[in-house]
C-alpha cells in the first residue's frame, strides 16, 4: 500500500510527533508498504509535487525529541509567518494514499480539526474520528462524560486564566493540586502545586499554551497506564519516574523513567481498570486503538487521568510495551493500526 505518515504540525508536541512519525514510517516499510512521511504543517518540501514518485520503500527515517519543549515561533518564521495549519500538497498526497497514518500529537491531529478535514475529502486515516478526538482533547469535556459513565476522575474545575480568580478556584479544590491546560497532551503545561507559593510559577508556565486550564485534586498513588487495540484491552503498565512526575523530560528522555509492563497489580486492580477503559473507549467514541491513564490508589481505586488518541509510538513509548507484552512486535502493531482504519 501507499501510505501517508503525517508528522509534526504547529504543537507543542511536535518533536514528540515527528519521532514517532519517523519510527513508524519505518516500520511500514518493514511490512512491504510504500511511505510519504510528511509534515502536516511545513508540507511537501519546496520544490515537490504530489505524486507517487513521493512514496518509498526504503525505511531511513530518524528524528529524535529534545528536553524542552520545541520553538514554534521558529517553525512558523521559517515559514513566511503562514498561518494556515495544512502546509503546501498535504491534502493532495493525502488522497493519493491508500490511507493515512495519524502520526501527530496535539493541536490540529488530535482535536478532531485534521480528522474533520479528512473525513471531506473522502480520506482514510487511522485512530479515532473527529468527535472522539474532539471529547477526548478536552478534558473538561471528557472529565463530565466519563463521570456520567461511571469512571472516576479527580475532582476539578475548569479556570480561565484571562476572567476567573484562580487562587480563590485553588482554594475550592485544595492543595495540593495539579493545574493544566485543558487541551494539551505529553504533560505540556502541567504543574503539581504543593503550596500556595508555587501558584505564579504554575500559572506563567500553563498560560503559555492555552488560557483554559483545569485545576485538579491531586490523586496520591501508583501511575498506571491501559491501551485498548480493535477491542482488545492490554496490560497495564505501571510508570515510576526516577525523580519528580512524569513530565514531558521524564516521558521522552530515554532512562529518565522506570515502566513496569505487565504492572505488577492483583488481577482485581486489572479487571477494574479494564472495565473503566472499556467504558471510557466507548464514552468518548474512540475507534481503532487508545490509552488510557490512570493512577491507583492504595485503596485499589483507578483514578482516570485522560485518554489518548495518539498515543505515542517513540522509542519510551507504553503502548508498544504493552502490545510486546501480548506477543506482538513494533512493526506489526504498526501495521496493524494501518489495517483496522481500512476496515
Amino acid at each position: 500500500m501507499n501510505i501517508v505518515v503525517l508528522a509534526g504540525g504547529i504543537s507543542p508536541e511536535r518533536d514528540v510527533s515527528l519521532t514517532s512519525a519517523a519510527l513508524v514510517s519505518n516500520a511500514l516499510t518493514k511490512s512491504g508498504h510504500k511511505v510519504c512521511l510528511v509534515d502536516v504543517y511545513e508540507g511537501l518540501p519546496e520544490g515537490k509535487t504530489p505524486s507517487a514518485e513521493l512514496f518509498s520503500a526504503e525505511g531511513n527515517y530518524t528524528y529524535k525529541v529534545d528536553e524542552s519543549i520545541p520553538d514554534l515561533d521558529a517553525v512558523i518564521a521559517r515559514n513566511g509567518g503562514r498561518k494556515a495549519l495544512i502546509g503546501p500538497g498535504v491534502l493532495e498526497i493525502c488522497a493519493m494514499a491508500d490511507v493515512v497514518y495519524m502520526g501527530l500529537h496535539g493541536g490540529i491531529g488530535e482535536n478532531g480539526q485534521l480528522q474533520a478535514t479528512l473525513d471531506n475529502y473522502g480520506i482514510k486515516y487511522t485512530g479515532s474520528g473527529y468527535i472522539g478526538s474532539l471529547l477526548a482533547m478536552d478534558k473538561d469535556l471528557a472529565k463530565k462524560i466519563l463521570s456520567v459513565e461511571g469512571v472516576p476522575t479527580p475532582r476539578g474545575v475548569l479556570c480561565d486564566l484571562k476572567k476567573d480568580d484562580i487562587r480563590e478556584m485553588v482554594k475550592k479544590i485544595g492543595l495540593p493540586c495539579v493545574i493544566k491546560p485543558c487541551s494539551c497532551g505529553s504533560s505540556v503545561g502541567v504543574s503539581i502545586i504543593e503550596n500556595e507559593n508555587e501558584l505564579a510559577a504554575a500559572i506563567e508556565f500553563a498560560e503559555k499554551y492555552e488560557d483554559k486550564v483545569l485545576i485538579e485534586e491531586k490523586i496520591v498513588g501508583r501511575e498506571m497506564t491501559m491501551g485498548i487495540l480493535d477491542g482488545e484491552v492490554l496490560p497495564a503498565v505501571e510508570i515510576i519516574p526516577k525523580s519528580g512526575y512524569y513530565d514531558y523530560k521524564n516521558k521522552y528522555q530515554s532512562g529518565m523513567t522506570e515502566e513496569i509492563c505487565p504492572a505488577p497489580i492483583t488481577s482485581e486492580e486489572h479487571e477494574k481498570m479494564a472495565d473503566y477503559t472499556r467504558r471510557a473507549f466507548a464514552a468518548l467514541q474512540l475507534r481503532g486503538y487508545a490509552r488510557i491513564d490512570y493512577i491507583l490508589t492504595k485503596d485499589g481505586e483507578a483514578v482516570c487521568l485522560e485518554a489518548n488518541t495518539l498515543p505515542g509510538m517513540t522509542p519510551t513509548s507504553l503502548l508498544p510495551q504493552e502490545a510486546a507484552a501480548v506477543g506482538m512486535d513494533y512493526v506489526s502493531l504498526c501495521d496493524k493500526i494501518v489495517n483496522i482504519a481500512l476496515k
